[in-house]
């Protein structure tokens, strides 16, 4: 799925490198997907897909939404939910699960 050096703009510090190479990005974008397409034609937000995965941070999972939807695993198409918070997030479906026709 995406490659750890993708995951580093070139002048973060050699912390942030090191730290790339030490995660499995793919198995990551395979549990976020699988959170995102469990809800179906309803979608979801960032609020829900954080709640179904305690167990990691928060950049650990949002940091997998624009590698998902690069490939064309993930759709958003500018639909905005109310968060916990009380602010905005984008609605996101399994590429399979968006309830209208896509032409791209």
């Amino acid at each position: 799925m995406t490659e750890a050096h993708k995951l580093v703009r070139t002048n973060d510090p050699i912390t942030s490198h090191l730290a790339s190479e030490s995660i499995d990005p793919n198995r990551l974008e395979k549990i976020v997907l699988e959170v995102i397409n469990s809800f179906g034609e309803e979608g979801c937000i960032s609020d829900d897909v954080l709640e179904k995965l305690p167990q990691l941070r928060y950049s650990s999972v949002t940091a997998r939404y624009k590698g998902l939807q690069e490939k064309f695993l993930i759709y958003k198409d500018g639909t905005k939910a109310k968060g916990r918070s009380g602010r905005l997030q984008e609605v996101m479906w399994g590429w399979n699960y968006y309830p209208h026709s896509i032409s791209i």
